[in-house]
């Protein structure tokens, strides 16, 4: 049997850090020179790489496919990438997880926001781990870099929004049946309310300064 028959797919063997390195290379790949939003416009690859760091310091940093989807969450939204490529490249699991955590770009941004919420209650527990931890890196950059020309009402806007989310995503009666994920959906509940107090703060501190600008 030649060496190319012998190679298994990653459906079929364990997941290591490798498999991960590779996810982190194909996002390096796909995302360069894509910014992120925030006044400092930072590489966007720091946001998919604090994802990946959220979900590792929980009880589900054990999940290598749920920490790859991390990484990959935005290639297909952002960058192009059909679910078929992220397939054959990782393996059905990352594929499903990064397309649960794939809004529908062709929809209004205001019907994208509200599938978010309607749809929250409806995700597996691992993509509504993988989700939370999106949102919880998003309020992260609001509190330290929001997106330039955004006002405080916009910034409060987002966390409200982001709160219904993550209140679909984690409470409202859904299973987590397997204790880790269990766990580690009370520590990102956790993570998560502290990036809406320190988003709050910075949503504060930006209503001061429009105060002050405002002043005669």
């Amino acid at each position: 049997m030649s060496k190319g028959q012998d190679a298994k797919l990653p459906t079929e063997m364990a997941l290591t850090h490798v498999d991960l390195l590779r996810a982190l290379s194909f996002a390096a790949d796909k995302h360069v020179g894509q910014k992120r939003k925030g006044a400092a416009q930072e590489p966007y690859l720091n946001h998919l790489v604090d994802v990946a760091h959220i979900l590792s310091e929980t009880a589900a940093g054990g999940d290598i496919a749920l920490l790859m989807a991390a990484l990959l969450h935005d290639t297909i939204e952002d960058q192009a990438v059909t679910a078929e490529e992220i397939e054959a490249a990782f393996g059905a699991d990352v594929r499903d997880l990064v397309v649960a955590a794939t809004d529908q770009k062709g929809l209004l941004k205001v019907e994208r926001k509200r599938l978010q919420v309607e749809n929250a209650p409806h995700k597996t527990p691992r993509a509504s781990l993988l989700k939370t931890a999106d949102k919880t890196s998003n309020l992260r950059s609001i509190a330290c870099s929001p997106p330039d020309g955004w006002s405080a009402d916009r910034m409060a806007d987002y966390v409200s929004w982001a709160q219904d989310v993550v209140s679909g995503l984690l409470d409202g009666g859904k299973v987590f049946d397997v204790p880790h994920e269990a766990e580690a959906r009370a520590q990102l509940r956790a993570l998560f309310d502290e990036g809406v107090t320190t988003a709050l703060k910075a949503v504060a501190a930006c209503r001061a300064g429009e105060g002050v600008a405002a002043s005669p």
